[in-house]
């Protein structure tokens, strides 16, 4: 029976909000023992930093602590009480989300347990915080506040109740989560992965990230895009300054419709935007100089409509491109998929699907059954495989890359998977 859990158990304590409180805050944390489960609300779809806006700590006999990041302002705290913690576990679930913002904060956790990721490794059906609270401690939370713009001030204090929940039964969740794995022989495999977390290089931004704008997919010529172009880096530029989401300050359908329409004056243009911005007296002349610029544009200033791929083609045409590799691929999927199946662990978590990609696109350099096995071992550390990885599918993907003949099944009668591409 699931029972719900309507706030902290000692109450929603009071939100820390200067550099005194927080030092004392910092106290009962030290005070404590064991791992720390920590959690942080960004606005993302509201502003365009992606900035901690409230950083929720629980420790035991260490107390609940709500900290506002905003109030405090920079401090060396956040540094100082991870340095502290350096030696300790750190719970966070999807870490990945939120890692970069407690990172621009200074706090670097040393050592992870993400309860997200250990529940997909231990083959959980759903591993949202609510779901895995409900499958693994019986208890439910409350997550009616989880889309609010958490930039606002004040916070409100259903908002502050709904965060402290967050981290409430976190220590409890990755217990249950380590036993479940520990009874599958599976902990030491998480643990590789949330060490693997911990040391991936940052992300590199995303070239001609303008490209990935909705609705480009009607765009037919290369002065469309153009403007698309120039008026995405615009907006992108003034949504920095006032740290507001891009669409906010006006949406991907208000970018499309003005490259494509071409408004003729500032008020046409103005009113396009006003259907879709949540901006006050935005610069909408210089928008539409913008776009009176590109007009005048010669064809050599206009993008490509389609740039290079650096990466490889997609699967619907490997059969053509590439016979070899597709037979290779269409044998290396269904092996992955049919461990994934026993394991239980969701094909993606087992393996990088682009891994797989990589491994049977290449014609194999070793003929003997050794070094072929040595050369897809090495082939996946490279592309940043975990050992525990390698251990499962090793083999399966040996047999692959020797195949010649794809499976009978063409990729378009195939279920859908989580190894297609995204």
């Amino acid at each position: 029976m699931v029972t719900p859990l309507l706030a902290p158990h000692a109450g929603v304590p009071a939100l820390v909000t200067s550099v005194s409180s927080f030092e004392l805050a910092i106290a009962d944390i030290l005070s404590g023992s064991g791992p720390i489960a920590i959690d942080a609300e960004r606005a993302s779809g509201y502003r365009y930093s992606q900035r901690a806006y409230l950083i929720q700590i629980k420790r035991k006999d260490g107390g609940l602590h709500l900290l506002d990041p905003i109030a405090i302002g920079p401090t060396d705290l956040w540094s100082q009480l991870s340095d502290s913690l350096a030696d300790q576990e750190w719970i966070i679930h999807a870490s990945t989300q939120d890692l970069p913002c407690l990172r621009e904060l200074g706090i670097e956790p040393k050592i992870l347990f993400d309860t997200e990721l250990g529940g997909r490794i231990a083959g959980c059906e759903r591993v949202g915080l609510g779901p895995l609270a409900e499958s693994l401690l019986e208890i439910s939370l409350a997550k009616e506040h989880s889309a609010v713009d958490w930039s606002l001030r004040p916070l409100r204090a259903e908002w502050l109740n709904y965060a402290a929940l967050d981290v409430e039964i976190l220590i409890e969740l990755r217990d249950a989560v380590a036993i479940k794995l520990l009874e599958q022989g599976k902990l030491h495999w998480a643990m590789e992965d949330f060490n693997s977390i911990i040391h991936a290089p940052l992300s590199q931004p995303k070239k001609d990230p303008w490209r990935r704008t909705s609705g480009m997919h009607k765009i037919r010529d290369r002065q469309t895009l153009a403007i698309i172009r120039e008026l995405w880096v615009a907006r992108d530029e003034y949504a920095k300054r006032i740290d507001l989401s891009p669409g906010r300050v006006f949406n991907d359908e208000a970018l499309v419709e003005i490259a494509t329409k071409r408004p003729k004056s500032v008020t046409d243009l103005a009113k396009i935007v006003a259907r879709r911005s949540r901006v006050e007296n935005p610069p909408v002349e210089k928008w539409h100089q913008i776009l009176t610029d590109v007009l005048t544009w010669t064809n050599d200033r206009f993008p490509e409509l389609r740039t290079p791929s650096t990466g490889l083609p997609p699967i619907k045409l490997w059969r053509d491109k590439n016979p070899l590799a597709f037979a290779r691929l269409s044998h290396a999927r269904a092996s992955v998929l049919e461990i994934s199946d026993d394991l239980a662990i969701p094909a993606e978590n087992l393996i990088s699907p682009e891994f797989v990609r990589r491994i049977c696109w290449n014609d194999p350099i070793a003929t003997e059954p050794v070094a072929l096995r040595s050369e897809i071992h090495q082939g996946l550390l490279q592309l940043g495989a975990r050992s525990w990885q390698i251990d499962q599918i090793l083999e399966a993907l040996v047999a692959a890359v020797q195949q010649t003949e794809p499976l009978p099944a063409k990729p378009e009668e195939e279920p859908e998977s989580s190894l297609e591409e995204a």
